[in-house]
């Protein structure tokens, strides 16, 4: 009985060291499978949300694929979401990777989507080759301005075409890129045009002169009679020259406002002389001369 008894005790311990012994090895296997996930993937693996959890339950209870996250996308397309990051403008803050790449080989051909997926309603959408000044998608606003450009640039920067076409200058028959070689460079008068004096800057040009409209010339009264005197040189000097109250005046005091703009002698003096006088003499230049050189 006893040597019975030594045997089975002897049988039971053996089993369950071997029992001990396989749970050792599937542990060992499954930490492995864990690590090497790791090292592959570059992710580890972290807790879901409960949306996710339910979303991730639910795609594998239908067998859809399971949704997967920008940050795996990097894993193979690292410089893409860096450049996002820098310049993606609203391809950076209203979208993510999946809303525009919805497909990727082998399970679709179509990886790079049409620009008209998003964008369409609007006479800049309707343009050919996107790819020709938006060169990266992933950075929109990063335009590329090769070749002569105008109706593109115009399809949203209407107000500026029409006010060159409107108003005919030189400025009309050169191309946008001409003087906007980059997207939102605004140049200065002074890369094409020489200074009219010495200490007129960008500012100062832009006070008489409407770029897209450089011939309607309109000024503010302060502007100063020197800046007046470098096209109207004769004018200037008659009026420095005379020796009446018309030499301490500005310019714009009798040619207020716009280019051109002549004030009559009774906007400012009223009638000076009796009826008669009128009569015999309408014009106050048939005496008096020319109002630079008063007499």
């Amino acid at each position: 009985m006893r040597g019975k008894r030594g045997n089975s005790l002897l049988s039971s311990l053996t089993a369950m060291k071997s029992i001990g012994v396989v749970v050792s090895v599937v542990g060992v296997i499954a930490l492995v499978c864990v690590f090497g996930c790791e090292q592959r993937t570059g992710v580890k693996p972290s807790s879901s949300s409960p949306a996710q959890a339910k979303s991730t339950s639910g795609a594998k209870a239908t067998g859809a694929p399971q949704p997967i996250a920008d940050a795996q996308c990097a894993n193979c397309h690292p410089q893409q979401p860096q450049t996002i990051a820098e310049k993606g403008a609203k391809h950076r803050t209203e979208v993510g990777c999946q809303d525009c790449h919805v497909e990727h080989p082998p399970a679709g051909d179509s990886a790079v989507p049409a620009c008209s997926m998003c964008h369409e309603g609007e006479a800049h959408y309707e343009l050919e080759n996107c790819g020709g000044c938006h060169t990266d998608t992933h950075a929109p606003l990063d335009i590329a301005l090769e070749g002569e450009l105008t109706a593109p640039c115009l399809s949203c920067h209407a107000q500026q075409g029409q006010e060159v076409q409107d108003h005919p200058s030189a400025h009309t028959d050169l191309p946008c890129n001409e003087c906007h070689t980059a997207h939102r460079l605004i140049p200065v008068c002074m890369d094409c045009h020489d200074k009219h004096t010495a200490d007129m800057d960008f500012e100062a040009c832009k006070s008489c002169h409407p770029v897209h409209m450089p011939l309607v010339v309109a000024y503010a009264p302060e502007t100063p009679t020197h800046y007046c005197g470098a096209c109207h040189e004769d004018a200037m000097n008659l009026l420095q020259a005379n020796t009446t109250k018309h030499h301490d005046l500005a310019c714009t005091t009798c040619h207020p406002d716009k280019h051109k703009a002549i004030e009559q002698c009774t906007d400012c003096h009223g009638v000076p002389h009796p009826a008669r006088m009128i009569q015999k003499f309408p014009k106050c230049g048939d005496c008096h001369g020319i109002a630079h050189d008063l007499r």
